[in-house]
This record gives structure tokens, C-alpha cells and sequence, in this order.
């Protein structure tokens, strides 16, 4: 299991649950969420074996920024 951190454009709840379908979609995802406080609106994904550029591939079609951030 890895966890990727992501800073994204994704800005409010509303947003959230244009990504929520695509995210749940992807099997190697087992948990995600946002942290729309923090000034980089985080995206936190726990997964097994999944590419970050898929992450941010993923994303960018549904609209939205997203990239990866060193922990």
C-alpha cells in the first residue's frame, strides 16, 4: 500500500463529487480524500501499484489541476 499526495484546483464539495465517480472507479485506489482547507486543496490517495501520472491524467480530463507534491 502507498499514499500518494496530490495539489489540486478541486475547491468545494460540489467538485469533490465530480471526481468521487472517477476515483472509485479505479480498483487499485482503496481510500481518497480531500482536504479543501489546506491551501493546496490536498487530494490524499491510499492505493496499491497506481501511477501518479494516471492520477493527474485522470483529473486534468474531468477538468481539474492536479499534481503531485513531495511529502
Amino acid at each position: 500500500m502507498e499514499i500518494l499526495i496530490f495539489k489540486t484546483n478541486v475547491t468545494s464539495k460540489r467538485k469533490v463529487s465530480k471526481v468521487k465517480r472517477l476515483l472509485t472507479s479505479v480498483d487499485a485506489i482503496k481510500q481518497w480524500n480531500f482536504d479543501l482547507e489546506d491551501c493546496d486543496k490536498v487530494l490524499r490517495i491510499e492505493a496499491n501499484g497506481l501511477n501518479t501520472g494516471y492520477v493527474e491524467s485522470l483529473l486534468h480530463t474531468a477538468g481539474f489541476h492536479c499534481q503531485e507534491m513531495d511529502y
